[in-house]
């Protein structure tokens, strides 16, 4: 008998990943069907900046060239959930923009209100970005304007 486990043909990874994605999608979808977050409910997703499919203002992709993390809370506008991706307005640092992010570049999902994550390895077999970035995004603003941008460093296993 053999002690290693064979290759799979089936890339059972792969499919889990695209599973978990489609939490994602559902969980917007019902967000956008009810026209709001319930409760205490709010969202951090981080994704890929440069990841295929991606359009944010220019001035974010500077900001943040390979990954950023958005707050989806109290305000937000025109959340449209496709097949494949999500648009939403959001505000960063009382500018308004409006982002396209396809579900194969969110690297994680976090809803700190019970304590629910999902983290997903990048798709098409890009490598992360290399090595951590020390955060620069200081903790969301007051709900009266600033910037949706933070980072999930503090909800991450080490």
């Amino acid at each position: 008998m053999n002690d290693t486990t064979p290759d799979s043909l089936i890339p059972y990874d792969d499919i889990v990943q695209d599973a978990l994605r489609g939490v994602v999608s559902r969980v917007l979808q019902r967000i956008s069907d009810e026209g709001g977050l319930p409760g205490g409910h709010h969202f951090y997703i981080a994704f890929r900046t440069r990841a295929p499919g991606v359009s944010i203002p220019r001035h974010l992709m500077e900001r943040y060239p390979d990954e950023m993390t958005i707050v989806i809370q109290h305000r937000y506008w025109d959340l449209v959930v496709a097949p494949d991706h999500f648009s939403i307005g959001l505000s960063f640092n009382q500018m308004p923009a409006n982002l396209v992010v396809p579900y194969d570049a969110i690297v994680g999902f976090v809803d700190p209100a019970v304590n629910f994550a999902l983290q997903f390895a990048p798709k098409d077999g890009e490598a992360p970005p290399d090595g951590p970035e020390p955060p620069e995004t200081p903790p969301p603003e007051p709900e009266d304007g600033g910037s949706n941008v933070v980072t999930l460093d503090r909800f991450r296993r080490k």
